[in-house]
């Protein structure tokens, strides 16, 4: 039966249509329309990880009260949704509702449900291997010290879990800085899911997942750790930096050296996850 409206909850057909409006253009395909007249829609929600995926989908009917004063009527569909999983989302999502009565909260419920299947995700696969980390040549300037760490990663959680095993080096935790980028691809979706971290040194995670997007190496993380000495080494140390991550890559193969560049005429080899030995 379709929604009816009348002057009374104007207001909340508005609010619907914005929210409707805002959500298509977030999530594009994967938001639909069901039945627009009878205010019916369904948005597939997934753990962006890369791995094993989790989705779900949900579906809402925005009663002609809402936002006002009555809450979207939902359905979750999942088949590996199931009891207590079911119970502890359920609630979740109440509990997201109860804290923002008379505001549109379809995104806030999305997002919400996003977090469990990632947060599933991990408690899954918790006996996942951390993926080997490899260890590049030092350079020293002024006292100061840089060191390149390197490891393939295909999904989130091994990006963490690489951090975690480096830090269990008491040297490495140490440093001063441990600036770090990776970049992994997404094959279904043909994207990719890419972060930094400056640890502190401004600006410096964004220049090596900027270098990472130069050369166009995929599925792989890049940690430089830098010991300071007590010298302000000014824009070098960002030379150092990109100099340690770049060596890193050829020495593992995930790129080319600037003199097999040259060799080849300037022209850089097919992007590839790792080069073929």
């Amino acid at each position: 039966m379709d929604n009816v409206f009348n002057s009374d909850n104007a207001e909340d057909l508005q609010s619907q249509i914005e929210e409707v409006e805002a959500l298509s253009s977030i999530y594009g395909d994967e938001w639909c329309v069901i039945d627009e007249a009878s205010r019916i829609f369904c948005i597939k929600i997934s753990n962006d990880m890369g791995d094993a995926k989790l989705t779900a989908c949900l579906q809402v009917i925005l009663p002609a009260d809402y936002p006002s004063s009555a809450p979207p009527i939902y359905q979750i569909n999942a088949s590996w949704l199931r009891g207590p999983e079911r119970v502890t989302l359920a609630n979740s999502l109440e509990e997201t509702y109860l804290e923002n009565i008379g505001e549109s909260i379809l995104y806030l419920w999305v997002e919400k449900i996003r977090e469990f299947l990632v947060e599933r995700s991990q408690s899954a696969g918790a006996d996942v291997e951390v993926p080997p980390v490899k260890h590049g040549a030092i350079i020293t300037d002024r006292r100061s010290t840089f060191q390149p760490h390197l490891a393939p990663v295909v999904t989130a959680r091994q990006v963490k879990m690489v951090l975690d095993a480096l830090y269990e080096n008491k040297k490495i935790a140490s440093a001063t800085h441990n600036i770090y980028a990776y970049r992994i691809y997404c094959e279904d979706k043909q994207t990719f899911l890419q972060d930094c971290e400056d640890d502190g040194e401004t600006a410096a995670g964004g220049r090596l997942l900027h270098l990472l997007q130069i050369l166009d190496v995929r599925n792989v993380m890049v940690v430089v750790s830098r010991w300071y000495g007590g010298i302000l080494l000014g824009p070098d140390r960002f030379k150092h930096i990109n100099n340690c991550a770049r060596g890193v890559l050829v020495q593992e193969g995930y790129t080319s050296s600037a003199e097999e560049i040259a060799k080849l005429g300037g022209k850089s080899k097919k992007t590839r996850s790792k080069k073929t030995k």
